[in-house]
């Protein structure tokens, strides 16, 4: 019996010794990613963020942790992005480090759960267009209601999400009195239900949802993502447009290739490196871009200006195509078109003459007697002079002065054949005559 006994404890020890390590493989099995929400929200950070889920996605993940901290961005990446909080199966949790502020809040209200650290804050969602400004009632009035749909996605009282970006709402309360918008501390947010607990770091974090043991993956930029998030910022698409057509007018009026031509044709392959890594453009854009390119190299070989027509307008279609808004990309190319005619009126005003190719161009010298031009002799030894008609004067004829006939007018009236006319004015090649009396030439 004893022995019978000691076998089963024996066999009882092997199994759970051998079960012990599955055990552990499988309290590790769980997946969790962290990707970071930094700095400003526009495009390039939605391309991001896109490739974070999928990834997550694909290596099972259970949850996703928004590690937060921007002071907002712009509206229509902001909208992007939270199309993409809404769709995916992944259980989606906000941590915000220090500040989910404007498009950042808007954001953070699609995540399935909220958590702040003791230092954040969350609010301030008023649109603010370039000029430091409030957006006009159209524009703000559409994004008051995504801060509305935004809490109402996340079950949360929509009151303040709407102080959040609407400074006419009145909240004393939580320091928002009227004409002052809100910002939730990470105590005032756990009031509200806006917030489902503080925690001081993210393995607090972890803990707390009982994620101490799981397998953290943390995303983080590439290399070239980070320079399509550069180059994507709307601020920047402007300059990088302004400053390719700028030196590339420079390099057309100047001799060789030089800095003005690489700097042209450097920022056009930013803009549509960048806009093709952030996946905006596609390769059709670049196909476009190259036949407009051919089209305006073949204009300086074909005459016509259909072909630098044709090329110029598919160079401007494949840069508004490149942009995830057309609007904007639009009026980008407005700007960079006027900067670069503002330039190229400049290089004709003050560098004209000595331009390259605007010499082959344009006819930059002056044909006029102070600069040695002469398109007719100026006989000017005929002032005064005395000369016969031989032909009538209707006004114009000719006249015979001491043998020689010349071609000139009438000063209006009428003047026969024979007459007798003196030469009162020489204007290059007019001469004007006027109906004399012999006897005048002794005066």
């Amino acid at each position: 019996m004893n022995k019978t006994i000691r076998r089963l404890l024996l066999f009882a020890i092997f199994i759970t010794a051998v079960s012990i390590p599955f055990m552990e493989t499988n309290a590790n099995n769980t997946i969790v990613y962290k990707v970071p929400i930094a700095d400003e929200v526009e495009k390039g950070l939605y391309a991001f963020l896109q490739r974070s889920f999928a990834e997550a996605e694909d290596a099972g993940a259970e949850a996703i942790i928004l590690d937060i901290n921007t002071p907002g961005g712009f509206t229509d990446a902001a909208g992007k992005i939270a199309k993409l909080l809404n769709t995916t199966d992944i259980k989606v949790i906000a941590y915000i480090n220090d500040d989910a502020l404007s498009a950042g809040a808007f954001l953070a209200l699609y995540a399935d759960k909220i958590y702040m650290s003791p230092r954040g804050r969350m609010g301030a969602a008023q649109v603010i267009v370039g000029n430091g400004n409030a957006a006009d009632d159209k524009a703000d009035s559409a994004w008051i209601a995504s801060m509305e749909n935004a809490a109402e996605s996340s079950g949360r009282v929509v009151e303040y999400a709407l102080a959040m970006a609407n400074p006419d709402i009145h909240l004393p309360k939580y320091n928002a009195p009227k004409g002052k918008l809100l910002t939730l501390t990470a105590k005032e947010a756990i009031e509200v239900e806006y917030s489902e607990g503080t925690e001081a770091t993210l393995n607090d974090l972890l803990e707390t949802l009982g994620y101490k043991d799981a397998k953290v993956i943390s995303t983080a930029e590439t290399f070239s993502e980070k320079i399509a998030r550069f180059i994507t910022n709307p601020v920047v698409v402007p300059i990088l447009l302004s400053v390719a057509g700028l030196g590339l007018v420079v390099e057309l009026y100047s001799p060789g290739f030089g800095v003005p031509g690489t700097m042209g044709i450097t920022s056009l392959l930013l803009f549509f490196y960048g806009h093709l890594v952030a996946g905006f453009a596609g390769y059709e854009t670049l196909i476009l871009f190259v036949i407009g390119v051919s089209l305006i190299v073949t204009e300086f070989f074909v005459a016509g200006g259909i072909a630098g027509v044709l090329g110029a307008a598919a160079i401007v279609g494949a840069i508004i195509m490149a942009g995830g808004n057309p609007m904007y990309m639009a009026i980008s190319v407005i700007i960079a078109l006027a900067i670069a005619t503002v330039g190229a009126v400049i290089l004709i005003k003050f560098f004209g003459k000595k331009l390259h190719l605007l010499n082959k161009m344009v006819l930059m010298d002056v044909t006029d007697t102070e600069s040695g031009y002469v398109s007719n002799v100026n006989r000017i030894e005929l002032l005064g002079e005395m000369a016969v008609t031989t032909t009538p004067l209707r006004p114009a004829g000719t006249i015979d002065f001491k043998g020689e006939r010349i071609d000139v007018v009438s000063d209006g009236n009428y003047i026969e054949r024979g007459k007798d006319v003196k030469i009162i004015r020489v204007e290059g090649s007019r001469i004007v005559v006027r109906r004399t009396e012999k006897k005048e030439e002794n005066k």
